[in-house]
């Protein structure tokens, strides 16, 4: 039996179920305990005819123009878990285990489509068609974690969002299905979710699987019912129910709680895998508001503090959470991969770990540093509220080193 995908989980929240005409995205990213994610930003480009474009495994085409993006990711790849563009499109990607065996030989990962969706595509629908297109031209493949000793591989699925609509796109080798989504929540976590309400599909789709036997053509055509492994597609999600509690409130906060929610499974701290980074975006359906993309950038949520970021020109970059850079001499990028682990921490992953060792050595004055870090959380929150209720056009230059400021002042707790 095949190692079971980590238990990540994705949501999103359209009106009704969510406040104020506001979309709201969010994921938790389950990963090997000891990974360290970083947060980058890399700005929209102009790139030269011909110019390729080194993935994680592979070089690709690389396009005219790229969009400004802003990733969590392990800090040994190129792609991404999660992120988000300049446009108000997010990603997310979940590894998934289908019956047919991910390929071993490099590719281009799961999460290397998230981030070229991001730089791609000004829509969800263009972010689609851009990772369905790569995938017919490059397949997916390779190791998912940054291990020598064995090759981990999965299927992907995704979750791909902008202010008017969401597409769920699940994938197995070339062949795909998507479901289009503009109201209520919608949860994808580490299976195939796609039923018979399918919007866009793999051209050879069907034909594909009448003939390898998986379906006769006569019955419904359920995507996962023939994609999973027989017991499999069962009910996934239990963070849906908290959201669909809130009635008609899902607002980044709400989705905060549901993402730091150990009971329900859906914050993971488990033997093999925690939630090593995080996410939640606001959209607001009015395009004269700006989205505002918050990240972690430290494991467990229950332990983070979740900091706004806002797309801007020369939005100030912070280094403080980025990991080192090892350059060609990146285990991960010399063959054979992974001969070695380099420390991959940044600074404030280091100061959490400090954090984390206080907590449980003195629990009184982690609870006490815990509860000086929400109220920061919160202050951040109540300012972006602030912005989302004005009249008047934001002011870039207010919103500059904002992510940047969160960090810094994180950080000054910690010391």
């Amino acid at each position: 039996r095949m190692a079971a995908a980590p238990p990540s989980y994705c949501f999103v929240a359209f009106p009704p179920c969510s406040k104020d005409g506001l979309v709201v995205f969010g994921k938790n990213s389950a990963r090997p305990r000891d990974e360290v994610q970083e947060v980058v930003y890399f700005a929209a480009a102009e790139h030269d005819p011909g110019s390729k474009v080194e993935c994680t495994y592979i070089e690709i085409e690389q396009v005219p123009k790229t969009h400004a993006v802003v990733l969590s990711r392990p800090s040994w790849l190129w792609g991404a878990e999660m992120g988000a563009n300049e446009h108000g499109v997010c990603v997310a990607n979940e590894a998934v285990v289908t019956r047919e065996p991910a390929s071993e030989s490099e590719a281009l990962l799961g999460m290397d489509l998230v981030r070229l969706g991001l730089e791609r595509g000004a829509t969800a629908k263009e972010a689609l068609d851009v990772i369905v297109a790569l995938l017919e031209e490059h397949g997916q493949g390779g190791n998912y974690y940054e291990d020598g000793s064995s090759c981990h591989t999965f299927q992907s699925a995704f979750l791909i969002v902008d202010r008017n609509e969401a597409w769920i796109l699940e994938t197995s080798g070339k062949y795909w299905a998507a479901e289009k989504i503009t109201e209520g929540v919608k949860c994808i976590c580490n299976q195939l979710s796609l039923t018979t309400k399918i919007d866009a599909e793999h051209p050879e789709l069907r034909d594909y699987v009448k003939s390898q036997g998986w379906w006769n053509g006569d019955s419904d055509f359920n995507f996962s019912e023939v994609f999973s492994l027989a017991d499999d597609h069962l009910a996934c999600c239990s963070g849906r129910e908290s959201l669909e509690k809130q009635g008609g409130d899902v607002s980044a906060q709400a989705m905060i709680d549901v993402l730091r929610d150990k009971d329900s499974g859906v914050c993971v701290d488990s033997e093999s895998f925690l939630t090593t980074a995080s996410i939640v975006s606001v959209l607001p359906q009015d395009p004269s508001f700006p989205c505002i993309h918050y990240f972690t950038g430290t494991p467990d949520p229950s332990r983070s503090i979740f900091k706004p970021f806002i797309f801007v020109d020369d939005v100030k970059l912070v280094p403080k959470v980025q990991s080192p850079s090892f350059g060609n001499d990146d285990p991960a990028k010399k063959i054979p991969r992974f001969q070695e682990k380099p420390d991959r921490r940044h600074e404030l992953y280091k100061a959490h770990e400090w954090a984390r060792s206080l907590l449980e050595k003195d629990q009184d004055k982690g609870q006490k540093l815990m509860r000086i870090m929400l109220d920061l959380e919160k202050q951040g929150l109540e300012a972006m509220e602030d912005i989302l209720s004005r009249t008047e056009i934001l002011d870039p230059a207010e919103v500059v080193d904002l992510f940047y400021d969160c960090v810094d002042t994180e950080l000054k707790f910690f010391k």
